[in-house]
Protein backbone atom coordinates (compact mmCIF):
# COMPACT_ATOMS: atom_id res chain seq x y z
CA UNK A 1 0.00 0.00 0.00
CA UNK A 2 3.42 2.27 0.18
CA UNK A 3 3.35 4.79 -2.57
CA UNK A 4 6.61 3.79 -4.38
CA UNK A 5 7.75 5.33 -7.55
CA UNK A 6 7.15 2.55 -10.27
CA UNK A 7 10.45 0.81 -10.34
CA UNK A 8 12.96 1.74 -13.29
CA UNK A 9 11.69 -0.07 -16.50
CA UNK A 10 13.74 -0.15 -19.37
CA UNK A 11 14.89 2.01 -21.53
CA UNK A 12 12.55 1.17 -24.62
CA UNK A 13 14.48 3.42 -27.01
CA UNK A 14 17.21 5.61 -27.90
CA UNK A 15 16.63 8.23 -26.46
CA UNK A 16 15.86 6.44 -22.94
CA UNK A 17 12.91 6.33 -20.74
CA UNK A 18 12.01 9.31 -18.37
CA UNK A 19 12.87 9.70 -14.94
CA UNK A 20 10.97 7.63 -12.19
CA UNK A 21 7.63 9.88 -11.09
CA UNK A 22 6.91 10.78 -7.57
CA UNK A 23 3.62 10.50 -5.57
CA UNK A 24 4.02 14.19 -5.77
CA UNK A 25 4.49 15.19 -9.11
CA UNK A 26 1.98 12.59 -9.90
CA UNK A 27 -0.37 13.91 -7.24
CA UNK A 28 -0.03 17.35 -9.45
CA UNK A 29 -1.06 16.18 -12.80
CA UNK A 30 -3.91 14.53 -11.85
CA UNK A 31 -5.22 17.27 -9.86
CA UNK A 32 -4.75 19.62 -12.96
CA UNK A 33 -6.15 16.71 -15.10
CA UNK A 34 -9.44 17.22 -13.00
CA UNK A 35 -9.68 20.59 -13.71
CA UNK A 36 -8.81 20.38 -17.44
CA UNK A 37 -10.74 16.87 -18.55
CA UNK A 38 -13.10 18.64 -20.65
CA UNK A 39 -15.24 16.48 -23.91
CA UNK A 40 -16.60 13.54 -22.01
CA UNK A 41 -14.91 10.07 -22.05
CA UNK A 42 -13.54 10.46 -25.61
CA UNK A 43 -12.38 13.81 -25.07
CA UNK A 44 -10.82 12.68 -22.07
CA UNK A 45 -9.41 9.87 -22.77
CA UNK A 46 -7.65 11.76 -25.61
CA UNK A 47 -6.32 14.37 -23.75
CA UNK A 48 -5.03 11.16 -21.16
CA UNK A 49 -3.08 9.58 -24.57
CA UNK A 50 -1.57 12.69 -25.29
CA UNK A 51 -0.48 13.64 -21.81
CA UNK A 52 0.77 10.20 -20.55
CA UNK A 53 1.93 8.39 -23.92
CA UNK A 54 2.79 11.48 -25.85
CA UNK A 55 4.12 13.84 -23.76
CA UNK A 56 5.22 12.53 -20.61
CA UNK A 57 6.02 9.41 -21.45
CA UNK A 58 4.52 7.73 -18.59
CA UNK A 59 2.94 4.47 -20.11
CA UNK A 60 3.71 2.96 -23.88
CA UNK A 61 0.85 2.76 -26.35
CA UNK A 62 0.31 -0.36 -25.63
CA UNK A 63 0.32 -0.70 -22.29
CA UNK A 64 -2.26 2.28 -22.43
CA UNK A 65 -4.72 0.39 -24.76
CA UNK A 66 -4.65 -2.58 -22.60
CA UNK A 67 -5.64 -0.74 -19.85
CA UNK A 68 -8.70 1.03 -21.94
CA UNK A 69 -10.12 -1.97 -23.13
CA UNK A 70 -10.17 -3.13 -19.23
CA UNK A 71 -11.91 -0.22 -18.49
CA UNK A 72 -13.99 -0.20 -21.58
CA UNK A 73 -15.13 -3.70 -20.46
CA UNK A 74 -16.17 -2.42 -16.62
CA UNK A 75 -19.61 -0.90 -15.96
CA UNK A 76 -19.02 3.00 -14.67
CA UNK A 77 -16.52 5.55 -16.19
CA UNK A 78 -14.15 4.64 -18.03
CA UNK A 79 -11.94 7.56 -17.80
CA UNK A 80 -12.48 8.16 -14.57
CA UNK A 81 -11.65 3.96 -14.21
CA UNK A 82 -8.17 4.42 -16.95
CA UNK A 83 -6.87 7.10 -14.72
CA UNK A 84 -7.19 5.11 -11.69
CA UNK A 85 -5.46 2.22 -13.20
CA UNK A 86 -2.56 4.37 -14.78
CA UNK A 87 -2.22 6.08 -10.71
CA UNK A 88 -2.41 2.26 -9.63
CA UNK A 89 0.65 1.14 -12.11
CA UNK A 90 2.90 3.52 -11.13
CA UNK A 91 2.26 3.93 -7.29
CA UNK A 92 0.25 1.16 -5.97
CA UNK A 93 -3.18 1.48 -4.09
CA UNK A 94 -2.40 5.33 -2.84
CA UNK A 95 -2.01 6.56 -6.10
CA UNK A 96 -4.96 5.01 -7.62
CA UNK A 97 -7.20 6.86 -5.45
CA UNK A 98 -5.48 9.84 -5.55
CA UNK A 99 -5.50 9.73 -9.69
CA UNK A 100 -9.53 8.30 -9.28
CA UNK A 101 -10.33 11.02 -6.96
CA UNK A 102 -8.69 13.89 -8.46
CA UNK A 103 -10.37 13.04 -11.90
CA UNK A 104 -13.79 13.83 -9.66
CA UNK A 105 -13.35 15.68 -7.12
CA UNK A 106 -13.23 18.97 -8.79
CA UNK A 107 -16.69 18.72 -11.06
CA UNK A 108 -18.02 17.83 -8.29
CA UNK A 109 -17.67 21.12 -6.48
CA UNK A 110 -18.29 22.64 -9.48
CA UNK A 111 -21.47 20.71 -10.59
CA UNK A 112 -23.12 21.13 -6.61
CA UNK A 113 -23.00 25.33 -7.45
CA UNK A 114 -24.23 25.10 -11.57
CA UNK A 115 -26.86 22.95 -10.26
CA UNK A 116 -28.25 25.35 -7.58
CA UNK A 117 -27.92 28.20 -10.08
CA UNK A 118 -29.88 26.12 -12.58
CA UNK A 119 -32.94 24.91 -10.16
CA UNK A 120 -32.95 28.05 -8.36
CA UNK A 121 -32.90 30.27 -12.11
CA UNK A 122 -33.56 28.15 -14.43
CA UNK A 123 -37.18 29.61 -15.54
CA UNK A 124 -35.74 33.05 -15.89
CA UNK A 125 -35.81 33.76 -19.87
CA UNK A 126 -31.76 34.35 -20.25
CA UNK A 127 -30.98 30.78 -18.34
CA UNK A 128 -33.92 29.19 -20.68
CA UNK A 129 -32.86 30.36 -23.69
CA UNK A 130 -29.09 29.57 -22.69
CA UNK A 131 -30.32 25.63 -22.58
CA UNK A 132 -32.43 26.13 -24.98
CA UNK A 133 -29.55 26.54 -27.61
CA UNK A 134 -27.53 23.44 -25.83
CA UNK A 135 -30.26 20.86 -25.97
CA UNK A 136 -29.23 20.10 -29.73
CA UNK A 137 -25.01 20.69 -29.10
CA UNK A 138 -25.39 17.53 -26.62
CA UNK A 139 -26.90 15.34 -29.38
CA UNK A 140 -24.32 16.67 -31.84
CA UNK A 141 -21.75 16.11 -29.13
CA UNK A 142 -22.85 12.68 -28.33
CA UNK A 143 -22.41 12.16 -31.96
CA UNK A 144 -19.19 13.25 -32.47
CA UNK A 145 -18.27 10.90 -29.28
CA UNK A 146 -19.75 7.89 -31.53
CA UNK A 147 -17.50 8.63 -34.72
CA UNK A 148 -14.13 9.55 -32.25
CA UNK A 149 -14.29 6.61 -30.12
CA UNK A 150 -15.21 4.07 -33.24
CA UNK A 151 -12.43 5.71 -35.49
CA UNK A 152 -10.08 4.44 -33.02
CA UNK A 153 -11.53 0.89 -31.72
CA UNK A 154 -13.13 -0.07 -34.85
CA UNK A 155 -9.60 -0.85 -37.95
CA UNK A 156 -11.56 -3.51 -39.16
CA UNK A 157 -14.71 -5.19 -41.28
CA UNK A 158 -15.10 -7.58 -38.39
CA UNK A 159 -14.86 -5.15 -35.34
CA UNK A 160 -17.32 -2.89 -37.40
CA UNK A 161 -19.74 -5.66 -37.83
CA UNK A 162 -19.85 -5.92 -33.98
CA UNK A 163 -20.62 -2.32 -33.40
CA UNK A 164 -23.15 -2.35 -36.54
CA UNK A 165 -24.58 -5.82 -34.59
CA UNK A 166 -24.89 -4.37 -31.09
CA UNK A 167 -26.79 -1.02 -32.18
CA UNK A 168 -29.30 -3.34 -34.17
CA UNK A 169 -29.96 -5.04 -30.79
CA UNK A 170 -30.11 -2.39 -28.83
CA UNK A 171 -31.82 0.13 -31.26
CA UNK A 172 -34.39 -2.39 -32.45
CA UNK A 173 -34.13 -5.74 -30.71
CA UNK A 174 -34.14 -4.07 -27.40
CA UNK A 175 -31.37 -6.70 -26.01
CA UNK A 176 -30.52 -5.36 -22.55
CA UNK A 177 -26.64 -3.96 -22.47
CA UNK A 178 -25.16 -6.41 -20.56
CA UNK A 179 -26.59 -9.31 -22.78
CA UNK A 180 -24.76 -7.63 -25.47
CA UNK A 181 -21.58 -7.23 -23.54
CA UNK A 182 -21.56 -10.55 -23.07
CA UNK A 183 -22.46 -11.95 -26.87
CA UNK A 184 -19.38 -9.54 -28.23
CA UNK A 185 -16.93 -11.08 -25.20
CA UNK A 186 -17.92 -14.42 -26.73
CA UNK A 187 -17.74 -13.27 -30.15
CA UNK A 188 -14.20 -12.07 -29.18
CA UNK A 189 -13.01 -14.79 -27.53
CA UNK A 190 -13.91 -16.98 -30.57
CA UNK A 191 -12.61 -14.54 -32.82
CA UNK A 192 -9.29 -14.44 -31.50
CA UNK A 193 -8.47 -18.23 -31.61
CA UNK A 194 -10.26 -17.98 -35.55
CA UNK A 195 -8.96 -15.16 -36.74
CA UNK A 196 -6.38 -13.50 -34.18
CA UNK A 197 -5.17 -11.09 -36.66
CA UNK A 198 -8.50 -8.88 -36.17
CA UNK A 199 -8.76 -8.74 -32.58
CA UNK A 200 -5.15 -7.47 -32.24
CA UNK A 201 -5.05 -4.07 -30.40
CA UNK A 202 -5.76 -1.56 -32.20
CA UNK A 203 -7.87 -3.71 -34.87
CA UNK A 204 -4.97 -5.81 -36.18
CA UNK A 205 -4.12 -2.74 -38.19
CA UNK A 206 -2.22 -0.40 -35.77
CA UNK A 207 1.22 -0.90 -35.33
CA UNK A 208 2.56 -0.32 -32.17
CA UNK A 209 6.12 0.20 -31.81
CA UNK A 210 8.97 2.66 -30.34
CA UNK A 211 7.82 6.18 -29.67
CA UNK A 212 9.67 8.75 -31.30
CA UNK A 213 9.55 10.60 -28.34
CA UNK A 214 12.07 7.31 -26.58
CA UNK A 215 10.85 4.85 -24.45
CA UNK A 216 7.58 4.78 -21.82
CA UNK A 217 7.91 4.68 -17.97
CA UNK A 218 6.14 1.94 -18.36
CA UNK A 219 6.80 -0.01 -21.41
CA UNK A 220 6.14 -2.49 -23.69
CA UNK A 221 8.63 -4.91 -22.02
CA UNK A 222 8.62 -3.25 -18.52
CA UNK A 223 7.86 -6.04 -16.11
CA UNK A 224 5.36 -6.06 -14.02
CA UNK A 225 5.82 -4.54 -10.97
CA UNK A 226 5.52 -6.65 -7.50
CA UNK A 227 1.98 -4.88 -5.93
CA UNK A 228 0.26 -5.28 -9.23
CA UNK A 229 1.06 -9.39 -9.39
CA UNK A 230 -2.27 -11.08 -8.98
CA UNK A 231 -2.34 -12.26 -5.44
CA UNK A 232 -6.14 -13.66 -4.08
CA UNK A 233 -5.46 -12.65 -0.55
CA UNK A 234 -5.00 -9.47 -1.70
CA UNK A 235 -7.79 -8.88 -4.19
CA UNK A 236 -9.99 -10.00 -1.44
CA UNK A 237 -8.64 -7.53 0.91
CA UNK A 238 -10.02 -4.62 -1.82
CA UNK A 239 -13.47 -6.48 -2.21
CA UNK A 240 -14.25 -6.79 1.89
CA UNK A 241 -12.69 -3.08 2.46
CA UNK A 242 -14.82 -1.79 -0.48
CA UNK A 243 -18.12 -3.37 0.55
CA UNK A 244 -17.63 -1.89 3.94
CA UNK A 245 -16.78 1.28 2.67
CA UNK A 246 -20.57 0.52 1.06
CA UNK A 247 -22.34 -0.98 4.10
CA UNK A 248 -20.86 1.91 6.60
CA UNK A 249 -23.47 5.00 4.73
CA UNK A 250 -26.08 2.84 3.39
CA UNK A 251 -26.38 0.84 7.05
CA UNK A 252 -26.66 4.44 8.71
CA UNK A 253 -29.21 5.77 5.39
CA UNK A 254 -31.02 3.21 6.62
CA UNK A 255 -31.34 3.24 9.88
CA UNK A 256 -31.59 6.84 10.05
CA UNK A 257 -33.87 7.51 7.69
CA UNK A 258 -35.73 4.47 6.51
CA UNK A 259 -35.46 2.47 3.27
CA UNK A 260 -38.37 4.41 1.36
CA UNK A 261 -36.71 7.89 2.12
CA UNK A 262 -35.02 9.89 -1.02
CA UNK A 263 -31.41 9.66 0.05
CA UNK A 264 -31.61 6.26 0.79
CA UNK A 265 -33.34 5.33 -2.35
CA UNK A 266 -31.00 7.24 -4.43
CA UNK A 267 -27.94 5.31 -2.38
CA UNK A 268 -29.25 2.08 -3.52
CA UNK A 269 -30.38 3.10 -7.47
CA UNK A 270 -26.77 4.42 -8.18
CA UNK A 271 -24.97 1.22 -6.73
CA UNK A 272 -27.01 -0.26 -9.02
CA UNK A 273 -26.17 2.20 -12.07
CA UNK A 274 -22.43 1.68 -11.36
CA UNK A 275 -22.92 -2.24 -11.35
CA UNK A 276 -25.05 -2.69 -13.76
CA UNK A 277 -24.18 -0.83 -16.42
CA UNK A 278 -21.32 -1.08 -18.94
CA UNK A 279 -20.17 1.00 -21.60
CA UNK A 280 -19.07 4.28 -19.68
CA UNK A 281 -20.90 7.76 -19.49
CA UNK A 282 -22.58 7.48 -22.33
CA UNK A 283 -24.24 3.87 -22.16
CA UNK A 284 -25.16 4.66 -18.54
CA UNK A 285 -27.25 7.20 -19.53
CA UNK A 286 -30.31 5.39 -20.62
CA UNK A 287 -30.43 3.73 -17.18
CA UNK A 288 -30.19 6.61 -15.03
CA UNK A 289 -33.34 7.73 -17.26
CA UNK A 290 -35.10 5.36 -16.98
CA UNK A 291 -34.91 5.27 -12.71
CA UNK A 292 -34.51 8.90 -12.20
CA UNK A 293 -37.32 10.04 -14.55
CA UNK A 294 -39.74 7.17 -14.47
CA UNK A 295 -39.29 5.36 -12.09
CA UNK A 296 -38.68 7.82 -9.14
CA UNK A 297 -39.78 11.35 -10.31
CA UNK A 298 -36.81 13.02 -9.64
CA UNK A 299 -36.17 15.63 -12.39
CA UNK A 300 -38.02 15.72 -15.99
CA UNK A 301 -36.20 14.69 -19.10
CA UNK A 302 -35.59 17.65 -20.33
CA UNK A 303 -33.39 18.58 -17.06
CA UNK A 304 -32.03 15.22 -17.52
CA UNK A 305 -30.46 16.82 -20.57
CA UNK A 306 -29.73 19.78 -18.88
CA UNK A 307 -27.90 17.62 -16.77
CA UNK A 308 -26.32 16.34 -19.46
CA UNK A 309 -25.22 19.65 -21.15
CA UNK A 310 -23.89 21.07 -17.91
CA UNK A 311 -21.78 17.37 -17.57
CA UNK A 312 -20.35 18.47 -20.60
CA UNK A 313 -19.10 21.75 -19.61
CA UNK A 314 -17.86 21.38 -16.84
CA UNK A 315 -14.07 19.18 -16.58
CA UNK A 316 -14.35 15.28 -15.34
CA UNK A 317 -16.22 12.43 -16.38
CA UNK A 318 -19.27 12.90 -18.37
CA UNK A 319 -21.44 10.19 -15.60
CA UNK A 320 -20.72 13.23 -13.12
CA UNK A 321 -24.39 14.15 -14.55
CA UNK A 322 -25.51 11.74 -11.89
CA UNK A 323 -24.44 14.73 -9.25
CA UNK A 324 -26.48 17.24 -11.02
CA UNK A 325 -29.78 14.00 -10.80
CA UNK A 326 -28.85 14.12 -6.88
CA UNK A 327 -28.71 17.83 -6.53
CA UNK A 328 -32.10 18.24 -8.44
CA UNK A 329 -33.70 15.10 -6.98
CA UNK A 330 -32.83 16.48 -2.98
CA UNK A 331 -32.97 19.68 -3.78
CA UNK A 332 -36.84 19.36 -4.88
CA UNK A 333 -37.71 16.54 -2.60
CA UNK A 334 -36.71 18.62 -0.50
CA UNK A 335 -34.99 16.07 2.01
CA UNK A 336 -33.78 18.17 4.94
CA UNK A 337 -37.14 20.16 5.21
CA UNK A 338 -38.04 23.79 3.17
CA UNK A 339 -35.63 25.58 4.71
CA UNK A 340 -32.37 23.78 3.95
CA UNK A 341 -33.34 23.01 0.06
CA UNK A 342 -29.31 23.68 -0.90
CA UNK A 343 -27.87 21.49 1.66
CA UNK A 344 -30.07 18.93 0.79
CA UNK A 345 -29.22 19.21 -2.68
CA UNK A 346 -25.53 19.09 -1.88
CA UNK A 347 -25.82 16.37 0.44
CA UNK A 348 -27.85 14.50 -1.95
CA UNK A 349 -24.97 14.93 -4.67
CA UNK A 350 -22.40 13.93 -2.46
CA UNK A 351 -23.99 10.69 -1.69
CA UNK A 352 -24.81 9.70 -5.02
CA UNK A 353 -21.24 10.37 -6.58
CA UNK A 354 -20.33 8.27 -3.20
CA UNK A 355 -22.11 4.91 -4.35
CA UNK A 356 -21.75 5.69 -8.34
CA UNK A 357 -17.73 5.95 -7.82
CA UNK A 358 -17.10 3.29 -5.30
CA UNK A 359 -17.26 0.55 -7.35
CA UNK A 360 -15.01 1.90 -9.88
CA UNK A 361 -12.17 2.34 -7.65
CA UNK A 362 -12.76 -1.79 -6.36
CA UNK A 363 -12.80 -3.18 -10.23
CA UNK A 364 -10.02 -1.41 -10.60
CA UNK A 365 -7.78 -1.85 -7.12
CA UNK A 366 -8.98 -5.52 -7.25
CA UNK A 367 -9.00 -6.73 -10.90
CA UNK A 368 -5.91 -4.97 -12.15
CA UNK A 369 -3.55 -7.29 -10.96
CA UNK A 370 -5.15 -9.78 -12.92
CA UNK A 371 -5.69 -7.87 -16.41
CA UNK A 372 -1.55 -6.54 -15.87
CA UNK A 373 -0.88 -10.20 -16.35
CA UNK A 374 -2.44 -10.41 -19.61
CA UNK A 375 -1.43 -8.12 -21.35
CA UNK A 376 0.22 -9.81 -24.07
CA UNK A 377 -1.96 -12.69 -23.76
CA UNK A 378 -4.84 -12.80 -27.09
CA UNK A 379 -7.44 -14.89 -25.69
CA UNK A 380 -8.13 -12.31 -22.92
CA UNK A 381 -7.32 -8.93 -25.07
CA UNK A 382 -9.53 -10.23 -28.09
CA UNK A 383 -12.98 -10.28 -25.57
CA UNK A 384 -11.90 -7.19 -24.75
CA UNK A 385 -11.32 -5.45 -27.89
CA UNK A 386 -14.75 -6.97 -29.16
CA UNK A 387 -16.87 -5.27 -26.24
CA UNK A 388 -14.61 -2.00 -27.10
CA UNK A 389 -16.34 -2.26 -30.36
CA UNK A 390 -19.74 -3.08 -29.18
CA UNK A 391 -19.98 0.22 -26.90
CA UNK A 392 -19.80 1.89 -30.05
CA UNK A 393 -23.07 0.88 -31.73
CA UNK A 394 -24.62 1.63 -27.66
CA UNK A 395 -23.33 5.56 -27.98
CA UNK A 396 -24.46 5.99 -31.52
CA UNK A 397 -27.94 4.59 -29.80
CA UNK A 398 -28.37 7.19 -27.34
CA UNK A 399 -27.30 9.82 -29.99
CA UNK A 400 -30.52 8.88 -31.59
CA UNK A 401 -32.38 8.57 -27.86
CA UNK A 402 -31.36 12.73 -27.46
CA UNK A 403 -31.88 13.55 -30.68
CA UNK A 404 -35.42 12.29 -30.46
CA UNK A 405 -36.28 14.44 -26.96
CA UNK A 406 -34.71 17.59 -28.18
CA UNK A 407 -36.34 17.31 -31.87
CA UNK A 408 -39.81 15.79 -30.99
CA UNK A 409 -40.17 17.23 -27.29
CA UNK A 410 -43.46 16.65 -27.24
CA UNK A 411 -43.08 12.75 -29.11
CA UNK A 412 -43.44 12.30 -32.35
CA UNK A 413 -47.06 13.35 -32.32
CA UNK A 414 -46.48 16.92 -31.47
CA UNK A 415 -44.40 19.33 -33.50
CA UNK A 416 -40.97 18.92 -34.76
CA UNK A 417 -38.81 21.62 -33.72
CA UNK A 418 -37.06 23.26 -36.78
CA UNK A 419 -35.05 25.62 -34.92
CA UNK A 420 -33.23 23.21 -32.31
CA UNK A 421 -32.89 20.93 -35.61
CA UNK A 422 -30.93 24.18 -37.23
CA UNK A 423 -28.71 24.52 -34.20
CA UNK A 424 -27.99 20.52 -33.92
CA UNK A 425 -26.92 20.80 -37.42
CA UNK A 426 -24.51 23.67 -37.04
CA UNK A 427 -23.06 21.84 -33.78
CA UNK A 428 -22.03 18.90 -36.24
CA UNK A 429 -20.11 20.73 -39.01
CA UNK A 430 -18.77 22.74 -36.05
CA UNK A 431 -17.45 19.40 -34.18
CA UNK A 432 -16.94 17.26 -37.35
CA UNK A 433 -15.79 19.99 -40.42
CA UNK A 434 -14.13 22.73 -38.24
CA UNK A 435 -13.05 20.17 -35.54
CA UNK A 436 -13.80 23.19 -33.02
CA UNK A 437 -13.62 21.98 -29.35
CA UNK A 438 -16.87 20.74 -27.00
CA UNK A 439 -16.51 24.34 -25.32
CA UNK A 440 -16.76 26.62 -28.33
CA UNK A 441 -19.61 24.30 -29.91
CA UNK A 442 -21.52 24.31 -26.33
CA UNK A 443 -20.76 28.31 -25.73
CA UNK A 444 -21.50 28.89 -29.40
CA UNK A 445 -25.33 27.35 -29.75
CA UNK A 446 -26.17 28.35 -26.06
CA UNK A 447 -25.74 32.30 -27.75
CA UNK A 448 -27.57 31.32 -30.94
CA UNK A 449 -30.49 29.36 -28.70
CA UNK A 450 -30.86 32.52 -26.56
CA UNK A 451 -30.50 35.10 -30.02
CA UNK A 452 -33.37 32.69 -31.38
CA UNK A 453 -36.00 32.24 -28.70
CA UNK A 454 -35.72 36.10 -27.80
CA UNK A 455 -36.89 36.79 -31.45
CA UNK A 456 -39.74 34.04 -31.14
Amino acid sequence: MNAQPHPPPSTGGANGAPAAVSLREAFLFWLKLGFISFGGPAGQIALMHQELVENRRWISERRFLHALNYCMVLPGPEAQQLATYIGWLMHRSWGGIVAGTLFVLPSLFILIGLSWVYVAFGEMPLVAGLFYGIKPAVTAIVLQAAWRIGSRALKNGVLWAIAAASFVAIFALKVPFPAIVALAALVGYVGGRRVPDAFKTGGGHAKVGISPHGGALIDDDTPTPAHAVFRWRRTMQVVLIGALLWALPMGLLTAGLGWQHTLTQMGWFFTKAALLTFGGAYAVLPYVYQGAIVTYGWLTPLQMIDGLALGETTPGPLIMVVAFVGFVGGYVKAVLGPDSLFLAGALAATLVTWFTFLPSFVFILAGGPFIETTHGDLKFTAPLTAITAAVVGVILNLALFFGYHVLWPAGFAGRFDAMAALIAVLAAVALFRYKRSVLHVIGACALLGLLLRSLA
